[in-house]
């Protein structure tokens, strides 16, 4: 990324000082000229920020280096044409004040500001829908503040009915009781989940109906939330990596590349190139299996269990070869900061190549029964359409903003680990519907075989692990032999990888978009501030603009298209 951006904000807004971080740029701004400068950033021509990927709060309250302000928001945002990433961040002295909203220029606002407000306390005025979103109605306090009480537990006792929230939809629909009146028809309300065999997962779809017809829809998350980002302000930045395992437990190892990444991002650290081939291979790997779990669910929810066998079947074979790989089936933690845990086993070049070919034979078996299916083409074509501007407004990315037509990847768009070097395309979409949402899936496993398949031809020989006593534990015979090696087992192990004072930002392109990792360091070995932006997350927000006016079968398949997480939504 050029400086071009940076100088362009300089002149746009010459009251604030923009900087660099990495290899994006920062623009610190007050608080009450956030409407002002987020609208200009969004419509102004030579900037046309369409995606904004998230918002979060930090509190600043035990910070070494505390600010004037307890509080600030920080915006990432995106423009996907330029690969430009912007983070806007503002001071908040008073929370019960706070800031003004952007949710009517980006739907992701709608979410992202619930969380912020849920976890942290700050308003966001004129908000259309400012309630809690992944702590339960009843909760008291707000948990990422540093003064939070982490052992009081707080049980909910009784369950939210929704009925204000969508009835609120439905007014600002135009849709009233004396509407449905008019046309003789009452409105009936159905409630899916949150443990409904067709949520994957503990989510609730709370709908009303005009026969099966869905014309307003609210959802509510937040039933697996188990305090992913608190529990990480007490771990060593090593220590979190089997905690990131369980966000998408469909594709746990991607999870743990995208956060060492982050890490060694801010340390500059280059890992060797064994390790970034390795890294590459697992994660196309588990991209490849994310998307059989996908496709093989939604078929079935479709009625196509032939499908499910063709594909899970291969899923099933995988985790013996992904156990011979990393040691674990499922939640491996194989990664390091500074590289990886252990090398391949002997011989594992023959293994991965027998199950590339059971994969694409299961997958291909699948798409004859698929690809010219009536059943399926009329249940999915056509259906729950998402636009390109909706997707970019929802902060959609990945396979979902792929199937809309627009052509981003970070593999491609913004890449690391040599993904320069391969030879792949990035499928995209025509119509943005169920249909495509399932075919770029499709592609996708087929491009995901071919850049595993260069990778073990390129694969160097060599360490996989960075020679720097930073990061790397030392060899055991200077544990036991010397008192420096000893000193620095110890060190790394008690006080963990330490990161220098500040903070940033790291994206990484997961099987269900762009993964990102937001940090705030004090300088110890343990993050002061660890946020993760899950692609789920985003996804479900935009999930009411897909359904409504669909039929409330077509909402359950929907669901499955987009490949909602429950790990990674709530986390």
């Amino acid at each position: 990324m050029t400086d071009s951006l940076t100088d362009k904000l300089q002149v746009i807004f010459p009251d604030f000082e923009p900087r660099k971080v990495l290899d994006y740029t920062v623009l610190d701004v007050d608080s009450e000229a956030i409407p002002q400068v987020m609208k200009r950033l969004k419509t102004y021509p030579d900037l046309g920020f369409s995606m904004l990927l998230d918002i979060t709060g930090i509190d600043y309250l035990t910070y070494p280096q505390r600010p004037a302000a307890r509080f600030c928001v920080v915006y990432t945002l995106r423009n996907w044409k330029k690969n430009w990433l912007l983070q806007v961040r503002t001071p908040v002295a008073d929370p019960d004040r706070g800031v003004e909203s952007v949710a009517h220029l980006w739907g992701s606002a709608d979410w992202a500001e619930r969380e912020v407000y849920d976890q942290y306390g700050i308003i966001f005025r004129n908000h259309p829908d400012l309630r809690r979103i992944l702590n339960h109605w009843q909760f008291e306090g707000h948990p990422l503040r540093k003064d939070y009480d982490i052992f009081k537990g707080q049980v909910c006792y009784q369950a939210d009915s929704l009925e204000k929230e969508i009835r609120a939809r439905l007014t600002a629909k135009g849709i009233d009781e004396s509407t449905m009146q008019d046309i003789n028809t009452e409105i009936m309300f159905l409630n899916l989940g949150p443990s409904h065999p067709a949520t994957h997962g503990a989510i609730r779809i709370f709908t009303a109906l005009d026969g099966e017809t869905i014309i307003a829809n609210v959802n509510e998350i937040g039933y697996l939330h188990r305090g992913f980002e608190k529990t990480a302000e007490n771990r060593t930045y090593n220590q979190i990596i089997p905690l990131t395992d369980r966000l998408n437990y469909c594709s746990a190892l991607m999870n743990n590349i995208g956060y060492v990444k982050a890490v060694e991002s801010w340390l500059g650290l280059e890992i060797t190139e064994r390790a970034m081939f390795m890294r590459v291979i697992l994660s196309e790997f588990f991209r490849v299996q994310d998307h059989l779990v996908c496709l093989a669910a939604n078929l079935v929810d479709m009625g196509g269990l032939t499908n499910y066998w063709y594909l899970y079947n291969e899923k099933e074979a995988s985790y013996d070869l992904i156990s011979r790989l990393t040691g674990a089936r499922l939640t491996s933690s194989f990664t390091r900061i500074g590289g990886m845990y252990r090398d391949f086993y002997e011989g594992w070049e023959n293994d991965m190549e027998r199950q590339l070919k059971d994969i694409e034979k299961g997958v291909n078996d699948s798409l004859k029964l698929v690809l010219q299916n009536r059943i399926v083409h009329d249940r999915t074509q056509g259906t729950c359409v998402l636009t390109p501007e909706t997707a970019l407004s929802y902060g959609y990315t990945g396979p979902n903003l792929r199937s809309t037509g627009i052509s981003f990847d970070l593999r491609k768009d913004d890449p690391y680990y040599n993904y320069e070097a391969f030879d792949f395309c990035v499928p995209v979409g025509s119509y943005g519907d169920i249909y495509d949402r399932m075919m770029v899936r499709f592609e996708e496993i087929f491009e995901s075989i071919k850049i595993i398949r260069q990778a073990m031809k390129m694969i160097p020989d060599g360490p996989v692990f960075v020679d720097d006593h930073r990061v790397a534990l030392p060899p055991k015979d200077q544990v036991y032999n010397k008192i420096e090696g000893l000193a620095n087992h110890f060190k790394l192990i008690f006080d963990g990888v330490k990161t220098p004072a500040g903070e940033w930002y790291d994206g990484y392109e997961a099987a269900n978009g762009e993964l990102g990792f937001h940090f705030v360091s004090d300088g110890s070995g343990t993050p002061y501030k660890l946020k993760v932006r899950p692609p789920c997350f985003y996804a479900m927000g935009g999930f009411h603009e897909m359904i409504e006016g669909e039929m409330i079968a077509d909402a359950v398949i929907n669901l499955g298209s987009i490949n909602i997480i429950g790990g990674e939504l709530d986390r």
